[in-house]
């Protein structure tokens, strides 16, 4: 598959999930004006991956996870699931798709009905499809929550009677009852502390080696993302800036607003003092009215008068990596930010 902001793959006729040029806009009340929170975002995902996805507050990460979910569904572009187009399907037929697509959203508390216990929340899936009698949702639910670590004694407890990192458990325990093929994790650590992030962590990966799961993992970690993903995607204000293995991404990035991203890392070292040439200034353009031709050319020192005019394409620069800017970084190559700081 080709065509701008694609993630590509060899073989995207094996994706689990395949996007192509999803357009997600917002209206502002009655004025005419429209938030362009996605802007033809195509990627492949193939079974068994994770794929991260990264970029500041409000760059279209989390819209783009939930239009994949169709809430809501996309202005335009198509969303490929398991050979089921999913854009195309509506009311009962959108419905039946839900048990093989989940999501783990970002507060694991205010995500957990508080009025049911944690057996209804976790066994609700069950129930709605009719998956088996009741002693087999029974013992589904035991075997999922003693698999993410719960123990089943204690499942007649309401969420304020747990943890945190507790909740992302249960949340995590109800996305996987169902068996699903993909889930979408929002920001699933974001909300917990450094030490119950490892292990929520952990758990993940633990879950998708047990039930053979597909992840798309959202976060704002950038030392998160690498470590859980197989291939990392860097999104600005809607649009995809660059795609590679996380090796790859990190070492050597292509894109200087994926360089940004690395050097805004803080150092663990109180001795060391950070370095704010390389720290990226300025403000993100608003979504209602985007920059022409590439959307970062208004914070990029790089940026020559191609950037306003012609909006680039995502192309190879190495083996698996490919980048959507003009003049991209070479192997190696730091950029400084400083002139343009503020």
């Amino acid at each position: 598959m080709a065509g701008r902001g694609t993630a590509h793959l060899r073989d995207p006729e094996a994706s689990l999930l395949r996007v192509e040029h999803l357009v997600v806009e917002f209206p502002v009340g009655r004025t005419g004006l429209v938030v362009n929170a996605v802007s033809d975002v195509s990627l492949d995902i193939l079974e068994g991956e994770t794929l991260g996805i990264v970029g500041e507050s409000g760059c279209g990460k989390s819209t783009t996870g939930r239009a994949v979910m169709q809430l809501p569904p996309p202005k335009s572009g198509t969303v490929v699931y398991d050979g089921m187009e999913l854009t195309a399907l509506k009311g009962e037929a959108l419905r039946a798709t839900r048990p093989r697509l989940q999501m783990i959203f970002q507060d694991p508390i205010s995500s957990l009905n508080p009025r049911r216990t944690v057996r209804d929340i976790v066994r609700e899936g069950l129930d709605i499809w009719g998956i088996g009698d009741k002693a087999a949702r029974d013992a589904k639910v035991d075997e999922v929550l003693e698999a993410v670590g719960i123990d089943p004694a204690n499942a007649g407890r309401r969420p304020h009677e747990f943890s945190g990192g507790q909740c992302q458990r249960i949340s995590i325990a109800r996305a996987v009852v169902t068996e699903p093929k993909l889930i979408i994790c929002d920001e699933p650590v974001s909300a917990l502390d450094v030490s119950v992030q490892a292990q929520i962590l952990n758990l993940l990966e633990d879950m998708k080696a047990r039930y053979g799961l597909t992840l798309v993992f959202i976060a704002h970690d950038l030392a998160v993302v690498k470590n859980v993903s197989d291939r990392v995607m860097v999104m600005y204000l809607g649009k995809v800036c660059e795609v590679a293995a996380p090796d790859s991404l990190y070492a050597s990035p292509a894109h200087p607003y994926t360089a940004a991203l690395l050097a805004a890392i803080p150092v663990p070292d109180p001795g060391v003092r950070p370095d704010t040439s390389r720290v990226l200034g300025g403000e993100i353009p608003s979504p209602m009215a985007p920059p022409s031709g590439c959307r970062f050319r208004t914070r990029c020192p790089r940026a020559e008068e191609r950037c306003a005019t012609e909006e680039p394409e995502l192309r190879t620069v190495a083996d698996g990596q490919y980048v959507a800017c003009h003049f991209p970084l070479d192997p190696g190559e730091t950029i400084d930010f400083g002139p343009r700081a503020g």
